[in-house]
């Protein structure tokens, strides 16, 4: 058995934090060297970024009663010896729940009660309003406290049919997903419409986000959960009781919101982050059946499972929440075996962290190599220039002080030459920067603003909305334009920047090479998984909940959110290529600013001593040995940088979880 998730995702936190300090070693290293130009700079910035701020969600999904909430007690909380989330009978999680860690915010629970459901504001608009959030404080040293703060997240109120109706928790038309009205007519609903755990727990400290989400009626009434955040979850966990099997709305949340059959275009990766555990196991532990037995039974839920749900076999899991807490907090290894929770942990942490750290690698690699060659055409220049002040000084080895004076002429004349090259250089970049600002505003907020209008209008009108499919595909079609477009310009700057660079060289003697051609495939993928996550909400079978004015509106706004994202990201990439592109000739500009000045002084020395000839070579020599090391010292550090990290544990096939006795 391989290392727990908490172990494996403390090794990939504690790898993340070497690695950030490893770049900033690398940017005071290079400011030191006089080797930090924007481009270098801001892509050390946005790479230590990128790993430090890395965040790793888990989602568990599930209907009421399967014990999800357990779940998450069980495997990262049981080190409090009880339970934190709420999760015994009659009292579990009622709201979504996102515990994490915000350094900047006390230890506390904030709720956002459930009538901000009559405003049009998403989730994401809420998040930046504190003040309408109610916060109670988190005692860190005190458990009891802390679940009793917690069990606020299953609190229900009773409300009107027509107040549960505005609401969204009541529809006519669906009479069976309605909740059940008493004698009075009043129905029970959720207290709270959403709820943000602020913990230091070492996991949420190093950039873990666990969401639980309640049943079907509460997560299909919130479009923001279930178009943005379950999506974009890096893994999500579902969990099914293994004495009922899938039921019919296990079913109905399976394919709504974790792996819906129009996702299928996101291809296996996105079957591969899903995880389905058979959770309560220890139902079928009885002393009439055999180990034997209630293994064969278990191999048939599994299987029956893994075939309504259309995943393999070994992606269903058997486990029981509740006696792996048990057996974790009494210490109790056998129990904790037979409760199938550590091959659970197991599959959970190869598949999460092994794809969060290929992503991580990926992004790495190719921005230290970057980095590497930016840095070492600098180191290029400076060997150039001092290879022709080498030259030049051998050549006035035993020569007359009028041929001194013929040199120290033609050099001013260069200088003249290259000062006149700057007059033509910011005129490039004038053109530059117009072009580039019309690659932002194709990918401004504007520009998105009108892409999506004839959506939202669309979706805003009243009644079924059944041509809002339509028009959801062509608003994505024009999306995929607006990609394009972006691309065609970023060519057109390429062309305009490599041509301008040839005639540079020629005309002033630069070394410039042509920019590298930027590369906007993530942006076409992003928009692409945002497509597929989204277009089942458009379908027949919502129909009826599109009708509502309320729940149509924060779809669109939940779309817009996550296409801003998107935007913005393609912008910065936009951004930091354009800067790449010319850091090669502010360098140049800088390092041959330096080299007039020190040529010039070099024949000066040489014209006041007879020893300055013998000492500059001598200083040059020096200079070079010193290049030469740095190109060592750059290579080592990169090579350090790309050093992969510590090989995950690969189950060695999966352990079935049986009885204990």
């Amino acid at each position: 058995m391989g290392p727990s998730f908490n172990e494996q995702f403390d090794q990939h936190g504690a790898w993340r934090r070497g690695f950030a300090q490893q770049l900033h070693g690398l940017r005071e290293w290079l400011q030191s060297q006089d080797l930090l130009d924007a481009a270098v700079q801001e892509r050390l910035q946005r790479l230590e970024a990128q790993v430090r701020g890395d965040k790793v969600m888990v989602a568990f999904v599930a209907e009421f009663s399967r014990g999800k909430s357990e779940l998450i007690n069980a495997v990262f909380f049981a080190h409090y010896g009880r339970r934190l989330m709420p999760a015994s009978a009659g009292r579990t999680t009622m709201c979504p729940a996102e515990l994490g860690w915000e350094a900047q915010l006390p230890p506390c629970l904030r709720l956002l009660p459930i009538d901000t459901r009559e405003s049009m504001e998403s989730l994401g608009q809420w998040r930046a309003r504190p003040e309408s959030w109610v916060q109670l404080p988190l005692d860190v040293k005190d458990a009891q406290q802390i679940a009793d703060t917690l069990a606020k997240v299953a609190e229900v109120r009773k409300v009107s049919v027509e107040q549960a109706r505005v609401w969204g928790f009541w529809h006519d038309e669906d009479p069976a997903g309605n909740p059940l009205a008493d004698a009075q007519g009043m129905v029970e609903v959720p207290m709270w419409r959403h709820a943000l755990i602020n913990m230091p727990h070492p996991l949420l400290k190093q950039g873990l986000v666990i969401l639980d989400t309640p049943g079907l009626n509460a997560v299909g009434a919130e479009p923001e959960l279930t178009v943005n955040l379950i999506p974009q979850a890096h893994a999500v966990v579902f969990v099914l009781g293994a004495d009922t099997g899938v039921t019919k709305s296990d079913l109905a949340i399976w394919r709504d919101h974790v792996l819906p059959p129009d996702a299928a275009t996101g291809g296996d990766a996105l079957a591969d982050s899903r995880l389905v555990v058979l959770n309560k196991i220890d139902t079928l532990w009885d002393s009439l059946s055999s180990g034997t037995q209630v293994q064969a039974q278990l191999l048939r839920q599994r299987q029956e499972s893994a075939r309504m749900l259309g995943l393999p076999v070994e992606r269903v899991l058997p486990v029981s929440a509740q006696k792996g807490l048990v057996a974790k907090v009494g210490s109790n290894d056998t129990l904790l075996q037979a409760s199938g929770l550590p091959v659970f942990e197991n599959v959970l942490a190869e598949g999460i962290m092994g794809q969060r750290q290929r992503v991580l690698q990926t992004a790495v690699k190719a921005n230290v190599q970057q980095l590497q060659s930016e840095v070492e055409r600098v180191l290029n220049i400076r060997r150039r220039d001092l290879d022709d002040q080498m030259a030049e000084l051998r050549s006035l080895r035993g020569k007359n002080a009028s041929v001194i004076a013929s040199m120290r002429q033609r050099i001013e004349t260069e200088q003249q030459d290259f000062d006149a090259s700057a007059a033509k250089i910011q005129a490039v970049r004038q053109v530059q920067m117009r072009m580039l600002r019309d690659v932002f505003r194709q990918l401004g907020s504007s520009s998105l603003k009108q892409e999506l209008a004839a959506l939202r209008e669309a979706l805003e009108q009243r009644g079924l909305k059944l041509g809002a499919r339509k028009v959801y595909a062509e608003t994505f079609e024009r999306l995929r334009g607006v990609a394009s477009r972006a691309q065609t310009q970023a060519a057109e700057i390429q062309s305009m920047l490599g041509a301008t660079f040839k005639e540079l060289n020629a005309e002033f003697g630069f070394s410039l090479q042509p920019p590298a051609s930027l590369q906007l495939s993530e942006f076409g993928s992003d928009l692409q998984r945002i497509e597929a996550s989204y277009i089942q909400y458009l379908g027949l079978g919502h129909a009826i909940r599109l009708s509502s004015s309320a729940y149509s509106q924060r779809l669109i706004k939940a779309l817009a959110m996550r296409l801003r994202t998107v935007f913005e990201s393609a912008s910065n990439d936009v951004d930091l290529w354009s800067k790449s592109a010319t850091a090669q000739l502010d360098a140049q500009l800088k390092e041959r600013k330096r080299s007039f000045a020190r040529r010039i002084e070099a024949v000066d020395r040489i014209q006041n001593a007879a020893s300055g000839l013998v000492e500059r070579i001598a200083e040059i020599e020096a200079a070079e040995e010193q290049l030469t090391s740095l190109h060592l010292q750059l290579g080592q550090a990169a090579m350090q940088l790309l050093e992969p990290l510590s090989p995950l544990s690969v189950p060695q096939g999966l352990v079935a979880a049986g009885s204990p006795h």
